[in-house]
């Protein structure tokens, strides 16, 4: 066997909770090329998925459409109002003593 048959490329990520290593090498007949990929989680899947059950998947989908769609929602709130008129706070008075000057 030739040292470039068996070697092999690695690649790693730690994510939170989560490593990724994925594995690249030739088979060892060299006809063809192998590609592993491992995922492990901490903790395990087993707790993942029990910490889905207690929560409601409904729910958290629903909010998270919610978040995602709310900037463009308030957008189109916005594009949607009349356009504004001078507030009747601090212009107001201002007008008013503007108009009480000149008398």
């Amino acid at each position: 066997m030739h040292p470039s048959e068996t070697e092999a490329t690695r690649a790693v990520a730690h994510l939170p909770g989560l490593n990724i290593e994925i594995v690249h090498r030739q088979s060892p007949d060299g006809l063809a090329e192998q590609i592993s990929i491992s995922l492990t989680a901490v903790p395990s899947f087993e707790a993942f998925s029990r910490l889905i059950d207690v929560f409601n998947p409904f729910a958290f989908w629903a909010e998270a459409a919610r978040l995602a769609w709310s900037p463009w929602v308030q957008a189109t709130r916005a594009a949607m109002l009349p356009p504004s008129l001078p507030s009747s706070g601090s212009d107001t008075h201002w007008d008013q003593r503007s108009a009480d000057s000149i008398d």
